[in-house]
C-alpha cells in the first residue's frame, strides 16, 4: 500500500483475510500533489514515524507481524537529495523490526542525476539497488531482474567476507 493504510485502511484487513504479506509504504500526501511538498524537519525521523504508525494500524486490523514489509517510498513526496538520504541511511529503518523494502528501478531522481530517460538508467538503477542493499535492503523492487541479480550477488560475496 503506497500510502502507509492512510487512504484506504481496509487494504489491512484484506491482506488479514488472505493471510498475505502487505507491503507498507511512505507517501507525503497524495499522487497528485506529493512532489508539491517535500519540506521535512527531520527526513529519516518523520518517514520512521510514519511507518511505526502504519505498522501499528495493520497489526491492530489483525495483520500478522511477520506479515508486515515497510517501504521508505523513495520517489513518493521526496526529491533527489531526499532519495539519496533514505538510501544512505536505509539502516536507520531496521530499529522497526520489519523487512526493508526499496523501489529505486529507472526512477526520474536517477534520470534528473544522469541526464537519462527511462530506458537509459540501468546504471543509476543497479547503483541505487547496490546501495540500498549494502546499507539493509531486504527486498527491491526492480525493472531488470537479471542484471540487478548479478549485481547483488557481487553485493552479497562483499558483505560476506
Amino acid at each position: 500500500d503506497i500510502s502507509g493504510l492512510k487512504f484506504d485502511s481496509s487494504i489491512a484487513e484484506v491482506a488479514k483475510e488472505f493471510n498475505c504479506a502487505l507491503i507498507i509504504s511512505h507517501i507525503r500526501g497524495t499522487p497528485e500533489d506529493m512532489q508539491e511538498n517535500i519540506h521535512y524537519n527531520s527526513l529519516i525521523s518523520e518517514i520512521r514515524d510514519s511507518l511505526s504508525d502504519s505498522i501499528i494500524k495493520a497489526e491492530k486490523s489483525g495483520v500478522k507481524p511477520y506479515k508486515i514489509i515497510i517501504d521508505p517510498g523513495i520517489g513518493f513526496g521526496k526529491g533527489i537529495r531526499e532519495n539519496l538520504l533514505i538510501l544512505k541511511k536505509l539502516s536507520e529503518f531496521k530499529v522497526l523490526g520489519k523487512p526493508l523494502m526499496t523501489g529505486t528501478s529507472r526512477k526520474s531522481f536517477i534520470g534528473s542525476i544522469l541526464s537519462a530517460e527511462k530506458e537509459d538508467r540501468l546504471e543509476g538503477s543497479l547503483a541505487t539497488v547496490c546501495a540500498a542493499v549494502l546499507n539493509g535492503a531486504d527486498i527491491v523492487r526492480v525493472h531488470d531482474v537479471k542484471e540487478v541479480c548479478r549485481a547483488v550477488k557481487v553485493i552479497d560475496a562483499i558483505k560476506s567476507v
